[in-house]
């Protein structure tokens, strides 16, 4: 019995999906009346769970958002029956929406219903003016009433914001709720699944999340030892609301960093849980944030984070888990310039150059970005080129110029010219050192990085891989003239670097 009542209701679910706007305005508000009791066995018996109404919410949103765009536009051209077809189809996605989230709400405020009257009233109000408008063919009147309605267009854009932005801090409010009152993991982790769904929308729903609590829900979870299954997935979430200001703030407010070393420098906690600390880690010292420079107690936490990270590197069991640390340990090098001492003193450098041979552990151009991303920061410092030749580090920047991509997607092809522009830099750095130039010359880093500055195809035509590979080849050739034929010394180091970049940007792929 049980089975045939979640059939018919998922036969229903689909239904509504796939009838016609005209069928659904006539069928809306009407529900197969059912007894009470069998009522409450239908919604347990086939009830989703919050994430999946979550997502059919948000998809519905992204539905009516979309509709609403393109009225505007038909209304601008003057196309009153598409206007009007589209104003209906609209009030059908926003009653169905109302209906399908009152099914599985729980303790919705007075607000919302307001907001539900208003969006509802005034739907039906810009429906009845664009009925209106297609009944009529005088040019005069329907001029007259297009502000009306774009007027009504703007107020039902606002109400429908208003009122998504109420529902998605309701059922955020509720989830922390379940985080913070529950005892149960199966509970709590289920919710903390849903929060995690939810950050993956957007950063506006990382900010709602913040601005309720998330990210103190979620440390407390990381503070209880009786909840310690749960910390990967609780970090993970953590993670990814600390991309919008709000979170790190939050995160400053609570301790959360020292709270993350803790959990770093702890051994009894797994590879996993260590994995996602650092995951965190990565994302609070991104260089591409602007609201990073607050994290105070970063700087205090930083020597027992950083020494973690490099064993984490280390040990690392999987690509994926060095990636983490290490994207994580190139961030901090951004972050403060003591880092780079910290990894000097911790031998880092050799760590990082021997993972990199052991083709399971460095298996992608991310992670080799990552590297060479700590290897370009760490090259300012003077004894960094004794460590580089004692790793047969000058070999690895070699290789790490012939970088290409193996599936051509654009991320893809995006961190290899990443890693060749990086290598490249970190050449011109370590150059300095007559040594480490030597190193690099007799390994025939001169006529890669002229083919380089000459093929466009070979730095996938990236002006940054040019410049990089230009202050490169120029650093060699102070140090190794007789390396370059005449016609390269002329045209790629004796004049200005702006010009021999414009030279190289022009060249055509038949240049010899």
């Amino acid at each position: 019995h049980l089975i045939q009542v979640d059939s018919v209701q998922r036969w229903m679910e689909d239904l509504k999906l796939m009838t016609d706007c005209e069928c659904m305005c006539i069928l809306q508000s009407k529900p197969i009346s059912v007894e009470k009791d069998e009522q409450n066995e239908l919604m347990l018996s086939s009830q989703y769970s919050t994430c999946d109404n979550l997502q059919l919410l948000l998809k519905r949103a992204w539905i009516i958002s979309t509709e609403l765009t393109r009225i505007a536009q038909k209304l601008e051209k003057s196309r009153w029956q598409r206007v009007h077809s589209l104003t209906v189809r609209v009030n059908c996605h926003v009653r169905s929406m109302i209906n399908e989230y009152n099914t599985f709400t729980r303790n919705s405020s007075e607000e919302m219903h307001q907001f539900e009257k208003l969006l509802i009233d005034k739907c039906s109000e810009f429906t009845a003016f664009t009925e209106r408008c297609i009944q009529t063919e005088d040019e005069q009147i329907l001029k007259s009433m297009k502000s009306c309605i774009n007027e009504t267009l703007t107020t039902v854009a606002q109400y429908f914001g208003q009122l998504i932005e109420l529902v998605l801090t309701h059922e955020a409010q509720n989830l922390l709720r379940q985080v913070e009152l529950s005892d149960s993991v199966y509970v709590t982790e289920s919710a903390i699944s849903s929060l995690f769904s939810l950050t993956q929308e957007g950063a506006h729903l990382c900010r709602i999340i913040a601005k309720e609590g998330g990210v103190v829900t979620l440390f407390k979870i990381c503070r209880q030892d009786c909840f310690r299954c749960l910390y990967p997935q609780t970090l993970r979430t953590l993670a990814s609301i600390c991309c919008v200001e709000e979170g790190m703030h939050q995160l400053e407010k609570v301790d959360g960093i020292l709270c993350l070393a803790d959990i770093l420098t702890d051994n009894s906690h797994s590879e996993a849980t260590h994995a996602e600390a650092a995951a965190v880690i990565a994302q609070i010292t991104s260089p591409h944030l602007t609201f990073t420079q607050h994290l105070s107690s970063f700087l205090e936490n930083m020597e027992e984070i950083v020494t973690a990270l490099v064993k984490l590197c280390q040990e690392a069991s999987s690509g994926e888990v060095f990636l983490l640390a290490s994207a994580a340990l190139a961030n901090i090098t951004f972050f403060d310039t003591m880092a780079c001492e910290i990894l000097l003193q911790l031998n880092a450098m050799k760590i990082l150059l021997a993972a990199c041979s052991d083709k399971r552990i460095v298996d992608t151009p991310y992670s080799r970005d990552q590297v060479v991303t700590i290897l370009a920061n760490m090259s300012v410092l003077d004894q960094c080129a004794s460590e580089i030749i004692q790793g047969n580090g000058i070999q690895l920047l070699m290789e790490m110029l012939f970088e290409k991509s193996s599936s051509g997607s654009s991320a893809e092809v995006a961190a290899c010219e990443r890693v060749q522009q990086k290598s490249a830099v970190t050449l011109a750095r370590l150059s300095r050192d007559p040594e480490v130039a030597d190193a690099a010359v007799k390994l025939s880093c001169i006529p890669r990085l002229i083919k380089l500055c000459r093929s466009p195809t070979e730095r996938n035509n990236s002006d940054s891989v040019l410049v990089a590979c230009l202050a490169a080849l120029r650093r060699l050739a102070v140090m190794s003239p007789d390396g370059l034929e005449d016609a390269d010394f002329q045209q790629l180091v004796k004049p200005r670097l702006v010009d021999s970049f414009l030279l190289c940007t022009n060249m055509e792929e038949s240049f010899v």
